[in-house]
């Protein structure tokens, strides 16, 4: 296929894609679009960034258009699960600009913002329900939404849903949907638990492959810094001052981190805003349209939004912390080098945290280029630390307590044994 047009999409759909700039397919909307034309069911392993929505959006899009059916009460034709607010939003912002000349209605239906809203779009009826698995449990059973009438069932992100505990969600979702459907799995990894699940819900499913599992980005510059904890957020606003890192993505353990670091790099002038779980959905949508329009240099995010993040110009992904699950590395620095864009990832790395670093490299089957061209470089543990590790070697300090208790008992028996003096 050299276009989408020799692919033979509905011609409104052709016409919303020319108006967008889109002209070629790229390698996974080429390989998953006209099986799942062909009504197939599909396991598509590819990267972030690489058009995942477009290539099970297309084909869900026509294959609705064509069928020409009516959008009935509380019973969408075609649904499709994500793991985060934002990519939901992302997906139903693509479907959109698809189907803008379409009979066809979508919607987005996620947690953190009123449920009515969704309920009244229910009740009206929708073509295409785009959700997170806790919101749509909720409609399910209040019932404001059936599955009876989903003919194409997409689960994207499939690692990420797991890996944010929504396995015991999605399998009771879909022991709602009807034998007969057509379903597409996408995931940027393919780790056992997803493998499990792919063989549950896809039928004889056509592979769509792009690129080697796990495998990062060919245009992001990795590299990793060496720091101790202490000094991370002095580098971290020392590197910011340089004027290339245009607009930088920086990741955060946790939620209270992200809060803290944000603050800190706003006090130094930069316009910085954090986005996390705690957030309502009105503020981490402002935050990031803030990100997206440019009003902010920074945004600090835990692994919530490493893939529901897709904001064109992101130069630069800084771990401030190293991810716990090595499989989130290849999701956080794929916010960057987006479209075919060149782009940078930088990796902070204090002493405790190399067991991390071993793993990441385990799995993106690399060595990730230190850099030790910064003030703070600290390959080797500090005394402290060293001591420190020492000290909470394991049974040493049982072993003291022991000791000391061996101790004192004989000198109470010591104690016991000597007999008063008489009095003279």
């Amino acid at each position: 296929m050299s276009d989408f047009q020799s692919i033979g999409l509905a011609k409104p759909i052709l016409r919303a894609l020319e108006s967008e700039g889109y002209t070629d397919p790229t390698p996974i909307q080429d390989q998953a679009i006209t099986p799942m034309m062909q009504r197939k069911d599909l396991l598509g392993i590819a990267q972030t960034g690489t058009g995942k929505t477009a290539a099970f959006a297309l084909p869900t899009l026509h294959l609705l258009a064509t069928g020409a059916k009516k959008a009935l009460r509380r019973e969408p034709r075609a649904l499709i699960l994500a793991p985060t607010r934002e990519l939901a939003g992302q997906i139903t912002d693509s479907i959109h600009a698809y189907s803008k000349e379409l009979p066809l209605r979508s919607m987005v239906a996620v947690g953190g913002v009123s449920i009515r809203p969704q309920m009244q779009k229910l009740n009206r009826g929708v073509h295409i329900l785009v959700a997170t698995p806790g919101r749509l449990l909720d409609l399910m059973e209040q019932g404001h939404a059936s599955l009876r009438s989903v003919q194409i069932f997409i689960l994207d992100e499939a690692d990420r849903m797991l890996d944010m505990g929504f396995i015991h969600d999605v399998r009771k979702i879909a022991a709602q949907l009807p034998d007969h459907r057509q379903t597409a799995l996408f995931s940027a990894t393919m780790p056992r638990n997803v493998k499990g699940l792919a063989d549950k819900l896809l039928t004889n499913p056509f592979l769509a492959e792009v690129t080697p599992q796990a495998t990062t980005v060919e245009k992001i510059e990795q590299q990793v810094l060496f720091v101790p904890q202490n000094k991370k957020m002095q580098l971290l606003i020392e590197m910011l001052s340089d004027k290339q890192i245009k607009r930088a993505l920086v990741f955060a353990r946790t939620k209270y981190g992200a809060n803290r670091i944000s603050e800190k790099i706003a006090r130094t002038g930069i316009h910085a805003d954090a986005i996390h779980g705690n957030k309502s959905q009105n503020a981490r949508q402002k935050a990031l349209d803030k990100f997206r329009t440019g009003s902010i240099r920074v945004l600090v995010a835990t692994d919530i939004a490493a893939r529901g993040i897709d904001v064109e110009g992101i130069t630069h992904v800084i771990n401030f912390d190293l991810p716990n699950e090595p499989e989130n590395y290849v999701h956080r620095i794929g916010r960057t080098a987006r479209a075919g864009r060149q782009g940078v990832a930088i990796s902070f790395c204090q002493v405790n945290e190399r067991h991390y670093l071993k793993s990441i490299e385990k799995v993106i089957r690399q060595t990730v280029p230190v850099s030790n061209d910064h003030p703070y470089h600290d390959e080797q543990p500090s005394k402290n630390e060293a001591k420190n590790k020492k000290s909470h070697a394991p049974g040493i300090n049982k072993v003291k307590m022991k000791q000391s208790s061996k101790s004192r008992h004989r000198r109470r028996n010591r104690n016991r044994r000597k007999k008063p003096k008489l009095a003279a």
